[in-house]
């Protein structure tokens, strides 16, 4: 096991109705700056929810909708300019992974007298932030508590992430009710972004870090065995809440502690979503079996275990490799099932591109701690992928 130091400061509200006390959690702060996405929040009856909270504590605030996934980078300037311009406090975002990103991402452009892309292409390190507070619409990203956020270029079509500790967010409200109105490819893509986020920790070279595997075991396992009820029944509230709170887990820094994670799989994606607006959940389920089959040899039986603990594939299956094997195919078999594309055909993405997206995404240098992955990998990885 690795040294590690290990930090959440984010406080988390758990459970029904807990959308109910944003009012409360925001006592202190005299104008918020409300981001949302396209309107679901309005249609569900969600921002009426927020804003009389927000009235009923006295508090001020201005709007910015327009959040979209894979979050843009014009939409955070608009975003920054009404924070400088409204003497904004906090920015209190309502909506999903992408909507939190673009908030984090506002917070630190609006205390930074340089460009934000600044720090998503690390020319600069943030020194300040607004603080950020957060009611979750959807189990996937994480980003609810977590250090990091992701943001697209629509210039270049360049998707950066950037991490700092600035942007733990303050709470977040999470409640399962709320994401009962969700379309079922939606509820799939945020449970592929779970997985990935743990199995990016899970493929590690670090050893004797039994601990941290178990619980990334656990937390696939839960989504495995709840992803059939919630896409069965979109209003099984315990399902809901399982894969909510194994979704905080997975991206909070704890499934990481004591090993060195990978992120290739994911830092391939992004090139993938940025050129083609793919949902970033339905990428990760596309990369991440492709880039499995890549690497499985660099340790075998790191996958297999994985095969045994989480899929259940017995010893006596055959030999070490084949058991490897099974493990990815029930791997790409599970995301199969909950509906989700898992070859870039199945997501009209043609062969065109490959390369493009090779070259870009190791543009910086190699991805990847499993096995690093130059520009050729990252291009084989992709024609699995096909």
């Amino acid at each position: 096991m690795e040294n590690f130091v290990f930090h959440n400061p984010t406080r988390i509200i758990f459970g029904k109705d807990s959308q109910q006390q944003v009012g409360r959690e925001l006592k202190g702060y005299r104008k918020v700056l409300l981001h949302y996405g396209t309107g679901s929040i309005k249609r569900c009856g969600l921002y009426d929810q927020v804003v009389n909270s927000l009235q009923e504590a006295g508090i001020e605030w201005v709007e910015l909708g327009g959040a979209k996934p894979n979050p843009l980078l014009s939409l955070v300037y608009e975003g920054i300019r009404l924070c400088r311009e409204n003497g904004v406090e906090l920015v209190l975002a309502v909506g999903g992974g992408s909507t939190i990103d673009s908030a984090k991402a506002i917070a630190l452009g609006a205390c930074y007298t340089g460009d934000v892309w600044d720090f998503y292409t690390e020319k600069a390190k943030p020194a300040a932030a607004l603080p950020v507070g957060v009611i979750l619409t959807i189990a996937a990203a994480g980003s609810e508590s977590s250090d990091s956020s992701v943001l697209t270029r629509e210039e270049g079509l360049l998707k950066r992430p950037c991490s700092s500790s600035l942007v733990f967010p303050k709470f977040a409200i999470l409640n399962p009710e709320l994401t009962y109105t969700l379309p079922s490819y939606q509820t799939a893509c945020g449970i592929a972004d779970i997985c990935a986020h743990i199995l990016e920790r899970y493929f590690t070279r670090s050893p004797n870090v039994d601990l941290t595997d178990r619980l990334c075991e656990a937390s696939l396992k839960t989504l495995i065995a709840f992803a059939p009820r919630v896409m069965a029944a979109p209003a099984d509230y315990e399902a809901r809440a399982e894969i909510m709170w194994t979704g905080a887990i997975a991206h909070n820094n704890l499934l990481g502690t004591g090993r060195t994670a990978d992120w290739g799989s994911h830092m391939i994606e992004h090139e993938m979503s940025g050129i083609y607006d793919v949902a970033h959940g339905a990428g990760l389920a596309v990369v991440f079996p492709a880039w499995m089959k890549y690497v499985y040899r660099e340790d075998i039986q790191r996958f297999v275990q994985y095969a045994v603990r989480v899929w259940g594939v017995d010893y006596s299956f055959g030999e070490p490799e084949r058991i490897a094997l099974e493990g990815i195919a029930r791997t790409k078999e599970f995301f199969s099932s909950i509906g989700l594309p898992v070859s870039l055909k199945e997501m009209n993405i043609s062969g065109d591109r490959l390369e493009e997206m090779a070259q870009k995404a190791t543009k910086d240098g190699s991805l990847g701690n499993f096995k690093k992955l130059d520009q050729a990998d990252v291009l084989n990885i992709l024609k699995l992928a096909s």
